[in-house]
């Protein structure tokens, strides 16, 4: 028996000029967008900590002076003006989760579509699955 030699989809395809800058801006994306992960984690468990925080806030007094930090400095303030300095907090930590999604899912989807194109082109001979 003799084995038959199966024709694979890599043939040699020239790289052009776009195709490489495809290639590139494929890369980028894929760095932004683990960049971009790495800073959702860290906004996520900073959002965490604010409910904590606003958990434990509750069960103060309001007369109650507490500890509160703005910038690199704790300052003293009542308990009513820090729940709602707290609340703005984590509003405005939403707002910037929110944001990051929306670059995340939009690069991505360049991403999908460089994708197809490179794929269209050089097949197998290319790999954009990280």
């Amino acid at each position: 028996m003799r084995m038959l030699e199966s024709k694979d989809d890599e043939t040699d395809v020239e790289v052009t000029w776009e195709d490489q800058q495809r290639i590139n801006t494929f890369s980028k994306l894929n760095a932004r967008v683990g960049d971009l992960e790495e800073t959702l984690e860290q906004k996520k468990e900073e959002k965490d900590a604010l409910d904590d925080l606003a958990t434990e806030l509750e069960l103060g007094d309001e007369d109650e002076l507490v500890l509160y930090q703005v910038g690199e400095a704790f300052v003293h303030i009542r308990l009513p003006v820090a729940q709602a300095r707290l609340q703005q907090d984590q509003e405005n930590l939403e707002k910037e989760i929110s944001s990051l999604r929306d670059k995340i899912e939009e690069s991505e989807t360049a991403m999908k579509e460089l994708k197809v194109v490179l794929y269209g082109k050089f097949g197998k001979a290319i790999n954009l699955d990280i």
